[in-house]
């Protein structure tokens, strides 16, 4: 059974930093592409960041770059997301996501909540 765990959201100030955190079970993560999604409240979700399984490439949105960095440790089925100077309209719900297209799998997690508020 594929399971995909966030953790490591919670309220922090502008400006500030938070750690997340998905620990992926069940799949060889060395297969599958792996990205972070968000959603505020109203809002459609969207893609912020996403590593690649087979090389390590990341790409990011343009309202992250330079704020947000995603890394893999696949030795701990785990993909982080580490962000940095934080804004208001960074509050979310932050999901994580594997792919494989050759696989012609996708999984998503239950998602965890950011809140960027003083």
């Amino acid at each position: 059974q594929v399971q995909l765990v966030e953790s490591g959201g919670g309220l922090v100030q502008p400006g500030g930093s938070l750690r997340l955190s998905c620990t992926i079970s069940g799949l060889t993560l060395d297969y599958y592409g792996v990205a972070w999604f968000r959603q505020a409240l109203d809002k459609e979700r969207e893609g912020v960041a996403c590593i690649s399984g087979s090389d390590g490439e990341t790409a990011y949105a343009d309202f992250v770059k330079g704020r947000f960095t995603i890394s893999r440790d696949n030795a701990k089925n785990t993909v982080s997301l580490q962000m940095n100077s934080l804004k208001p309209q960074d509050t979310a719900v932050y999901y994580c996501n594997a792919n494989s297209v050759a696989l012609g799998r996708d999984y998503w997690g239950q998602g965890t909540l950011v809140t960027v508020s003083s």
